[in-house]
């Protein structure tokens, strides 16, 4: 394995566990209640508006584009219309509400007031020096929101900068596999690592009747077999995703360097596996059922 490589897939899981930590608030009671305080209750409405914020008043299209594997016709009955009960600013602050109460929940204060909890934190605010944000919207986006004091706040505005450079990256690669959204979704879930199809059809808007046009579409390109299962093709197609998406996230890990790699993923590893622990995500989020 060369030095590349190990860098590489050193940072990948370095983004997983900082990744696990930002989901969280995704699946929390807490981003729901402080939406709804601000009038604002439909989950999915919830979604677009925490996420979106950052974008400023963004409409379908604009959303649509930056999150890719999202109907553009689920986007368009919450997007703008949302911006008519909250405005990005509040839905920010709302946003940063509910992930202190999820942390708080989830770790509890002893956690988040440790030195580790500072240590990973600058060490993640490190890492994001080395973000780019040519060509990467929601991470551009998210870099020009301010810096938050508490620790632990900090290291999850880290790790959602460093989720969504990655992420932007992500969907490059995406579109160079020839990829749409769904199909996307179909591959990711095959692999057994995306989440389970029930999820993704309440979430992101696709029918199963989508759902299985797009398997046929795979189907016919020797990316999955008659069961649903990547075909040797597919695993390789998904495999050089990742490594391509490595290759463009690699620039935050290597600013970091190996050895603040090695010691952030330690640090945050205990935070993460606490968080998953404590409930933070639903049973069967993930799977191929």
């Amino acid at each position: 394995m060369t030095t590349a490589a190990m860098d590489t897939r050193a940072g990948r899981r370095c983004h997983n566990t900082l990744n696990s930590l930002h989901s969280t608030h995704y699946f929390s009671p807490d981003t729901g209640r402080e939406l709804a305080a601000l009038g604002v209750t439909d989950p999915r409405a919830v979604n677009f508006a925490v996420r979106a914020a950052a974008l400023g008043a963004a409409g379908a299209g604009a959303v649509t584009a930056a999150f890719y594997n999202y109907k553009y016709e689920l986007v368009a009955r919450h997007v703008p219309a949302v911006w008519e009960t909250v405005t990005p600013e509040q839905a920010v602050a709302a946003r940063m509400r509910a992930v202190d109460a999820t942390l708080r929940r989830l770790l509890g204060e002893e956690v988040l007031a440790s030195a580790e909890m500072a240590e990973a934190a600058g060490l993640a605010l490190r890492a994001a020096e080395g973000c780019s944000r040519s060509g990467r919207p929601l991470y551009a986006a998210h870099a020009d929101l301010p810096l938050p004091e508490a620790p632990h706040l900090r290291l999850w505005h880290a790790a959602t900068l460093l989720r969504e450079h990655r992420g932007d990256g992500h969907l490059a690669a995406l579109l160079a596999a020839d990829l749409d959204g769904l199909e996307a979704l179909v591959t990711h879930t095959a692999t057994g690592r995306g989440m389970a199809p029930k999820w993704v059809l309440s979430t992101r808007g696709w029918t199963q009747e989508e759902w299985d046009a797009a398997r046929d579409r795979l189907r016919g390109r020797g990316l999955i077999d008659d069961a649903g299962e990547l075909t040797g093709r597919g695993t390789e197609l998904r495999d050089g995703i990742e490594r391509e998406t490595d290759r463009l996230d690699a620039g935050p890990y290597a600013h970091l360097g190996a050895g603040g790699v090695a010691r952030l993923t330690e640090l945050a590893t205990p935070f993460a596996r606490a968080a998953l622990g404590a409930g933070a995500y639903p049973a069967d989020l993930f799977g191929k059922g």
